[in-house]
């Protein structure tokens, strides 16, 4: 018996060249550990267009209509009867999934972001209403407390959405591999994930380099704190550095020369990829056995490592560079949102 239900206005996109336009959707009523919350502000990620324009069919097919979404910043509007981690007024935050089967050995272990059964905010399938979840292009959603998360009350709520994707998935593999004092950081890119890596590793008290192939990024990346800037075209600055780096954070989802970054990693050294280029990377084995160094890759994170992250945020006041816009009646997405 499916729970009652509300409509809610959305902006959604009928299919892969359509635009977005405004539309209605069913929101169910809260059930006895759902949050509804007014959405205020929600992040645009790249993701958004992929799964507007079903760039990842092969991945995860998109179901149209779809409403993307998934960087949601609102406030409590309602809580159900069991409900103990949060009350009407609050500031809350939803990030990229909104539900889990608790029980799988990755739940067990905070790593819903792995669960075999996660359920997405958007595109994924609806164990409530039937058909596919909807995101955050919408004035409200409602969601288990349990995938609620608290927002910092000093961040800026317009900056702080984007934390909800592209701020977890850097902090989270930086988090892991042991990011801190006295570690030296590459960060490859410089767009929405690279900027945070960034700040983060800033705050974390890491020297950090930013790789990039626009020399016009310079004084952005040092401006964010990067302390130095290197042209990855140029093979002379390149080999000055092989062999020096701790960690290096890769963001670029374009296929590119993974060696080239590879082989400035110290011994036991890390490349971790969160950027997700179409194409298979060509790897050679020695660059990886001759220096013990690792390849991994780092998906968004837990819900406990998430509220960690916003938490982090508030205490080092962390929040993407962003800007905010309305929404218009039919908006078409573009590849400079």
């Amino acid at each position: 018996m499916h729970p009652s239900t509300y409509k809610a206005k959305a902006y959604s996109a009928a299919s892969e060249t359509a635009p977005m336009a405004s539309t209605t959707i069913p929101r169910r009523e809260p059930t006895d550990r759902d949050v509804q919350i007014e959405i205020l502000f929600c992040g645009i990620c790249h993701s958004d267009l992929h799964s507007v324009r079903n760039e990842w069919s092969e991945f995860m097919a998109t179901n149209y209509p779809i409403v993307p979404g998934h960087e949601i910043v609102g406030r409590v509007t309602k809580v159900g009867s069991a409900v103990t981690k949060y009350k009407t007024g609050d500031l809350v935050a939803v990030g990229c999934m909104v539900d889990s089967d608790r029980t799988c050995p990755n739940c067990k272990r905070d790593l819903e972001q792995f669960c075999p059964n996660m359920t997405l905010t958007f595109n994924s399938s609806d164990k409530h209403l039937g058909g596919v979840t909807y995101g955050g292009y919408s004035d409200s959603i409602v969601v288990d407390e349990h995938f609620v998360l608290r927002l910092p009350s000093n961040l800026n709520i317009a900056g702080a959405a984007p934390l909800l994707c592209a701020g977890i998935t850097t902090y989270s593999p930086m988090r892991h591999w042991g990011v801190g004092k006295g570690k030296k950081v590459g960060v490859v890119g410089l767009g929405g994930l690279g900027h945070m890596a960034v700040k983060f590793g800033r705050a974390f008290g890491s020297t950090v380099a930013v790789f990039t192939t626009s020399p016009n990024k310079k004084d952005d990346a040092l401006r964010l704190g990067a302390d130095e800037v290197v042209i990855s075209r140029n093979a002379d600055e390149m080999k000055k550095r092989a062999g020096t780096f701790d960690f290096i954070i890769d963001t670029v989802s374009a296929n590119h020369d993974i060696n080239a970054y590879i082989n400035l990693l110290g011994v036991d050294g890390n490349l971790t990829l969160v950027g997700a280029p179409a194409e298979p990377l060509d790897v050679p084995a020695f660059s990886l056995i001759m220096g013990r160094r690792r390849l991994a890759g780092s998906a968004i994170g837990g819900i406990a490592e998430t509220q960690e992250m916003l938490d982090f945020c508030g205490k080092h006041n962390i929040t993407p560079t962003s800007k905010s816009f309305p929404f218009r009646r039919s908006t078409k997405p573009t590849r400079d949102c």
